[in-house]
């Protein structure tokens, strides 16, 4: 039967239990948002995160994406040039204000993408990387690698994010991408906190970062802004604190003013209100289980290693604890064996649970106390009945 076993006030536990308050939400102004605490893979808010949205130009990351698979593969090389046609020279928006027949090294058309958000540049790599050479293919190559990596719910019709009927992905979607780029291409991901990339000295106001985060002292080191009338404005970002890193993705905003604000405030939230927090080191005992048949009747509950969550960290955040197993477990039981798990259940986040394992052998019982055991059940059974027909 499935038991749940009194949690021993360890001192890592005992700091976790003690209050009951709940946690505020954060509650974002964003038409959809989600955010991630890289080390531990904590969901720290979610919201309408799984919703197929335009992306505007925040879906340049997966061009950039397949640009560093290629360059990291051969395909591509960051000092070779390539042509700009006049498809690409077509587009307006954010450009690097490319001419039609020019040749434009890899690594400019990176940073133009990253830093200036360049249209233009977007669709030189497609074309240069497309098995058909054209833009059209390269966006079925998008989807088709998105998917591949656990996008599911993306779809691509051109390399910028221009808005196109069926151009869409979801907030969650962003954010993996961006924690693949950031985990994938070390060597690139610094690129994404340059604050300024001047191309052309003839457009030499075209070269500062969209990103409003870099320049705050927060920890911010990318990702990619966007904006269409029908996206509204929206940010991918990340900020490291420490060795703690939080991606988020935001969609939806009124204004850049409005954007900038709510990613400042997701950040800020994301380093103050959690926090790291060890519940229990390998090997110290959390519960007791009921042995039967053994030479005790209980067995020590451990965890193998040590255990670490991202908690809330404000005081009077309300956390529960509570150990699950079947039971009474029947002996002979082995050291090590796992037996149960701890279930930690904060106010406002995911439960965590971890296995918890046999802290010391228990063997079987000798045969009189076998036998003992088994009278004691069966008188138990039998006042029962007596007392049901009474």
């Amino acid at each position: 039967m499935i038991r749940r076993a009194r949690v021993l006030l360890t001192a890592g536990l005992a700091g976790l239990l003690m209050s009951t308050a709940p946690l505020a939400a954060f509650d974002t102004s964003a038409s959809a948002a989600f955010v991630l605490d890289e080390k531990t893979g904590t969901v720290l808010l979610s919201k309408n995160a799984d919703t197929p949205l335009p992306p505007a130009s925040m879906s340049k990351l997966m061009t950039l994406y397949i640009a560093f698979e290629a360059v990291r593969d051969g395909r591509l090389s960051l000092d070779e040039e390539l042509p700009v046609s006049a498809h690409a020279n077509s587009f307006g928006g954010s450009t690097l204000f490319l001419r039609t027949g020019e040749r434009v090294s890899v690594e400019d058309l990176i940073r133009g993408i990253i830093v200036l958000s360049g249209n233009d540049a977007c669709v030189v790599i497609a074309e240069a990387l497309s098995p058909d050479g054209s833009e059209a293919g390269f966006a079925r190559m998008m989807t088709q690698r998105a998917q591949q990596i656990g996008m599911t719910n993306s779809t691509f019709k051109n390399s910028s994010g221009w808005p196109a009927d069926g151009h869409v992905m979801s907030m969650r979607d962003l954010t993996l991408l961006a924690q693949r780029i950031i985990e994938d291409f070390p060597e690139f991901y610094p690129m994404f906190a340059e604050t300024e990339f001047l191309f052309d000295e003839a457009e030499s106001s075209n070269r500062f970062n969209r990103n409003p985060l870099l320049a705050l002292g927060i920890g911010a080191d990318g990702l990619k802004t966007g904006h269409t009338q029908e996206a509204g404005y929206g940010l991918v970002g990340s900020a490291k604190q420490g060795d703690r890193r939080v991606i988020f993705t935001i969609t939806g905003l009124d204004t850049a003013q409005a954007r900038a604000q709510e990613s400042e405030a997701i950040v800020n939230w994301s380093f103050r209100q959690f926090a790291e927090k060890t519940v229990t080191k390998a090997g110290a005992v959390i519960a007791q289980a009921d042995v039967w048949m053994g030479a005790s009747d209980t067995v020590g509950l451990v965890a193998n290693e040590d255990v670490t969550l991202l908690l809330p960290n404000t005081p009077g955040t309300g956390i529960s604890a509570e150990v699950v197993y079947t039971g009474p477990i029947e002996a002979p039981i082995a050291a090590g064996r796992q037996l149960a798990e701890l279930i930690i259940s904060p106010e406002g986040l995911p439960e965590h649970r971890i296995p918890l394992f046999a802290a010391t052998e228990v063997p079987a019982s000798g045969f009189v106390d076998r036998i003992l055991n088994v009278s004691q059940v069966l008188l138990g059974r039998m006042q029962t009945q007596a007392g049901d027909t009474m």
